[in-house]
């Protein structure tokens, strides 16, 4: 009898289709030929993970103009858990696009993903001094708006692609403030097997501080930098508690399996129970990690060996 072959997995991304996150989800895998659904925000992609209703989901995480996407670090830092399985790099280039017969002097309103206007901000200032910002889900979701029958806004920033597949008419090119701008976005699952490390690895962490006393944030750096495990982002978000009240959301080089990585967890544990594991996962550069002898694993294993000699009574060498 023939196995029966296992079901193509389905993977949810910020829409519409056109977004860059959906070119970041084509960046994975066999995820052409899988079902893709488009949701509405971040929260709704990863709710769709939550339920079953889809197998992963690809978010944007963090960009190299704007830092972190606060949607996207709420919303997995709270709720059941979930885990990040790779990243993925893209650039982002924008255009200005309108309708056809509209020009540049015309423009009284704009309309994009919030990093999207962050990242294009001083262009805007500087071309269409007058043009009121619109706020949409996704820089896609404004182009296909502005496509729409009623638009409520006269251009969008968008990918240059998802402009020229709507017919629009695109009045400037590389409108982005820094050149070699690149969004970072992860692919979300729920928990299962880690990948295995690799040697060049991140790891992701949210960190909740249980009281704010002098040093409490110093006493959770030192966890990490006397293992000598290096941290490539920190950046702190309020809870929604009160006022005050704020998590870390951490990407520390290194795989949980990793020994250094493990103790630092173990030891952070203690002042801070409420931690919360987001995987370990490879780096999408592929850049290894320099790591001091006394922090390599075979570091670890000795002085395991040695403290459980020292307790068996055996003779020190």
């Amino acid at each position: 009898m023939s196995a029966v072959p296992a079901p193509a997995p389905v993977y949810t991304f910020l829409g519409p289709e056109g977004t860059f996150t959906e070119a970041a989800l084509l960046q994975v895998p066999g995820a052409g030929q899988a079902r893709r659904i488009p949701a509405t925000s971040v929260t709704a992609a990863l709710e769709l993970v939550r339920s079953g209703g889809a197998d992963a989901a690809v978010v944007p995480i963090e960009n190299s103009v704007e830092g972190g996407v606060s949607a996207t670090l709420d919303a997995i830092s709270a709720g059941s858990s979930l885990r990040i399985l790779r990243e993925i790099l893209v650039p982002i280039t924008f255009v200005l696009s309108v309708r056809p017969g509209l020009e540049l002097a015309d423009i009284r309103s704009v309309s994009t993903h919030s990093h999207a206007w962050a990242q294009c901000r001083s262009w805007a200032a500087a071309h269409i001094p007058e043009a009121e910002y619109v706020p949409a889900s996704s820089t896609a979701a404004a182009a296909v708006g502005l496509a729409g029958e009623r638009p409520g806004y006269d251009a969008a920033i968008s990918a240059p692609f998802v402009a020229e597949k709507l017919g629009l008419d695109v009045l400037a090119k590389d409108i982005g403030d820094v050149a070699d701008a690149v969004t970072r976005f992860v692919l979300i699952s729920r928990p299962g097997d880690l990948p295995e490390p690799t040697g060049a690895d991140k790891t992701t962490l949210v960190v909740p501080l249980p009281d704010d006393h002098p040093g409490a944030l110093m006493e959770m750096l030192g966890h990490f930098s006397t293992r000598g495990v290096n941290l490539s982002r920190i950046e702190s978000r309020p809870t929604g508690q009160y006022l005050g009240d704020y998590f870390f959301s951490i990407d520390a080089d290194g795989h949980i399996l990793d020994a250094r990585m493990a103790a630092a967890l173990k030891g952070l544990h203690r002042i801070s129970p409420g931690l919360r594991f987001l995987g370990s996962y490879p780096r999408a550069d592929g850049r290894e990690h320099t790591v001091a002898r006394h922090n390599r694993n075979e570091a670890f294993e000795a002085a395991d060996a040695w403290f459980e000699g020292l307790v068996r009574g055996e003779e020190q060498g």
